[in-house]
């Protein structure tokens, strides 16, 4: 949904609202001046009655958990509770003038003059330790930073002339207007609840076979709003260089310039058609790599900028106390934590990819020294990679050296094969003024590059060891998890943990500035204001149940549906193919009434045959196993081409296989995905469950033994593989074979 101005108009409101405390407070000073002593205000006076009929009703509400800060804060310290005092008066919808006639009338006759210069000026200890919280030196600043150095979307004057505190800008950027948004009791209690309505469609630019989908309002029409498109001036016109200086002519209309715009909505993403590197899809690939990183760049430098702007405000303007100025939200600019992006990645290869890009759009300005660049160039550049078989071996004339040529896919080649394909990895990223510190402490770190499998195993050590935490997860407002699929072909309940993770409340305070912690994580609400952005080739079930169910930005959501041509012209062997439909009630129910369908109409014609050469092709780790054990209560005689298959045992089943003597080999998709071996001596193949990635149906046909007696595939579905089938055979088929009454297709 899309937010309304209420949170600018109620920040409005506030400012004024301190304006009219202070003329109040010079008003009595003049009153003191003349009259030896004064009256108390009328509590009905006009003035006050504007501001009532400004407020709400207000019902009772627990205590919230930053008014739980406060109070604790308060009973230590005079100042603190003043300001604890202030905000439950704003709660109850009562202006500050009125709680000065209330403690008027309750002090009795108690000196005026005292209550005047207690609220005019902080003395002693209280001033010292409220000005220690105020300017405290934590990890969400750095000291080499210069404040003069940032701009900002809204200016906050500090007035000296007792007209305005703050004035807001013009224009609010997406930035502000997120994070201003004030939940409603109704979002608060909807947005867990994970349901979603797509209320639009509209074509996707340079996808001519799929559209957008959006639960909020259309806004891809005008997603030029201004000439650097949301972009602080200095990144846009670094970003443009460097796209020229590539080779491209107009970046508005360009895939990079657009998809960033979507991103800079702040909407959730799920972006499931992206051509990836591996697939010669470079130019897409790195065109949504530019826009998640140009946003994230635009996010960080926007946070710190307001910091740093509110530091240089408090510094110069010593005369306003500090509680004051603590009173407008405009200073409430802070997290738990200073990482604000996290970018989760499965290898890291891809990582370096990632960081390469990062510092290459960061403006020259801003980078005249990346540290620990070399450190980051060995441990996740390319290395030379081991091939396990399939290769061919040229040994030059010219000495002794040996040329490998790999049989392996290309794609397989630009993923893996001269690749630092290693996915266990965390970096912390921070950017100082003119610096880019690599392998940062996370804390102080702006944005955290991750694997799933690292920040799993890093859970553990934190469950293990209670000095260990992830606090540093506890304000992340901008989650990125680019090549969702080979994620897939990991452990993606790894990836599915990390994000039920991310914006807890931390178990340590971390040296944060308690005054400045936006109210939307002291309450708990983090994680729907956490924009998320999920990057795939394909669409899965679990990435659909991650982003409807673990993505609740409040702003709402977009996603791509794509509609396929399939991929059966790719199968260059006249092979029969037959599609055999199961049913199942629920998809809780798929995996048994898959079983069952097999047990009882595939294996009895296995079984009952003395031709071998059958390949069982298997998505899932969670088949193969029921699978092997159901054939070993068979007796049958297999070999196994698993996830975690050491090398000796894959040579020898694939020996085992060729020459006859097993007469059934399972083969698990992430064992092909990850070593692609072909497999020689197929005759019969059996789809158990279809491969997600659609180009490895046509691979693994084609690996049928050409000139065996009527080559045949069978492959089993039900109406909940409709994402599988529709890749392979097409969107129109799919849905044909989905809803037909016949529960048998056949393509030759």
């Amino acid at each position: 949904m899309a937010p309304n101005g209420a949170g600018v108009m109620k920040r409005h409101r506030s400012h004024e609202k301190f304006d009219k405390k202070r003329d109040t407070k010079k008003h009595k000073h003049v009153e003191k001046a003349v009259v030896s002593n004064p009256s108390i205000e009328d509590p009905d006076s006009p003035e006050e009655d504007s501001i009532e009929t400004e407020s709400e009703a207000m019902l009772y509400r627990e205590p919230t958990q930053y008014q739980h800060l406060l109070a604790s804060l308060g009973s230590s310290n005079k100042v603190v509770a003043d300001m604890n005092k202030r905000r439950q008066r704003e709660e109850e919808g009562k202006s500050d003038t009125e709680e000065d006639e209330d403690e008027e009338e309750n002090s009795g006759s108690e000196d005026l003059s005292s209550i005047d210069g207690d609220d005019d000026k902080i003395q002693g200890d209280d001033q010292e330790t409220l000005r220690g919280l105020m300017m405290e030196n934590n990890d969400n600043q750095s000291e080499e930073e210069d404040p003069d150095d940032y701009e900002t979307d809204e200016e906050h004057d500090l007035s000296t002339n007792g007209q305005s505190f703050v004035d807001a800008s013009s224009s609010v950027s997406a930035f502000s207007e997120h994070l201003s948004h004030k939940l409603s009791s109704e979002e608060v209690n909807t947005l867990p609840k994970g349901k979603w309505k797509f209320k639009w469609e509209s074509l996707a630019f340079d996808m001519p076979n799929c559209r957008w989908k959006g639960t909020s309002e259309n806004f891809l029409d005008g997603i030029q709003s201004d000439a650097t498109y949301g972009l602080k001036p200095k990144l846009y016109k670094h970003w443009l260089q460097l796209y020229k200086k590539s080779g491209g002519k107009d970046l508005d209309s360009s895939k990079r310039r657009k998809f960033f715009s979507i991103c800079n909505n702040y909407l959730d993403i799920l972006h499931s058609n992206k051509k990836p590197f591996y697939h010669s899809g470079s130019d897409e690939d790195s065109s949504a790599m530019d826009a998640y990183l140009m946003h994230s760049l635009n996010h960080i430098f926007k946070t710190r900028d307001l910091v740093k702007k509110n530091e240089s405000k408090i510094a110069k303007h010593r005369e306003i106390s500090e509680e004051e100025i603590l009173s407008d939200d405009g200073f409430l600019d802070q997290g738990f934590t200073r990482p604000k992006v996290l970018i989760l990645l499965p290898l890291r290869s891809i990582a370096f990819r990632v960081v390469k890009r990062l510092i290459q759009l960061t403006p020259e300005s801003q980078r005249v020294s990346v540290e620990h660049l070399d450190r980051f160039n060995d441990e996740f550049g390319c290395e030379e990679a081991t091939d396990d078989g399939d290769v061919e071996k040229n040994t030059s004339k010219k000495g002794n050296s040996t040329t490998q040529k790999s049989s392996k896919p290309s794609d397989w080649q630009s993923l893996f094969g001269a690749s630092n394909n290693d996915d266990e990895f965390m970096l912390g990223i921070k950017h100082t003024r003119k610096s880019i510190r690599l392998y940062g402490d996370f804390y102080s770190s702006d944005i955290i590059i991750a694997s799933p499998l690292k920040l799993q195993m890093t859970f553990g050590q934190a469950e293990e060891n209670k000095e260990r935490d992830v606090d540093y997860l506890s304000s992340i407002e901008v989650l990125v998890i680019d090549h969702a699929d080979i994620i897939s072909m990991q452990n993606w309940s790894f990836l599915a943990t990390v994000v039920d993770h991310l914006n807890r409340l931390p178990s340590k305070q971390h040296g944060t500035n308690v005054m400045r912690i936006r109210p939307l994580y002291l309450d708990g609400h983090a994680r729907f204001y956490r924009q998320s952005i999920i990057l795939s080739s394909y669409l899965t079930p679990e990435m659909n149940s991650l982003f409807n169910r673990h993505c609740l930005n409040y702003k709402g959501k977009m996603k791509l549906a794509c509609e396929y041509k399939g991929v059966l012209e790719k199968v260059l062997l006249p092979v029969r193919q037959i599609y055999e439909r199961f049913d199942a009630d629920s998809i809780t129910q798929v995996d048994d009434a898959r079983l069952e369908y097999f047990t009882k109409k595939i294996f009895p014609k296995i079984r009952d045959s003395v031709q071998g050469g059958v390949m069982i092709f298997i998505h899932s780790y969670f088949e193969f196993v029921r699978l092997r054990n159901f054939l070993n209560t068979q007796n049958t005689s297999f070999c196994l081409l698993g996830d975690y298959a050491k090398n000796a045992d894959i040579s020898r089943a694939r020996e085992r296989f060729f020459v006859g003597s097993r007469k059934v080999m399972l083969y698990t998709e992430r064992a092909y995905f990850y070593k692609r071996y072909k497999i020689r001596g197929i005759k019969n193949l059996i789809f158990y469950s279809l491969p997600e990635r659609k180009e490895f149906y046509p691979e693994i046909m084609n690996m049928l033994e050409e000139g065996s007696h009527e080559m045949m595939s069978t492959a089993l579905f039900s109406r909940f593989d409709m994402l599988q089938l529709e890749r392979i055979v097409g969107s129109t088929s799919a849905k044909r074979m989905i809803s037909s009454e016949k529960n048998m297709f056949a393509f030759c």
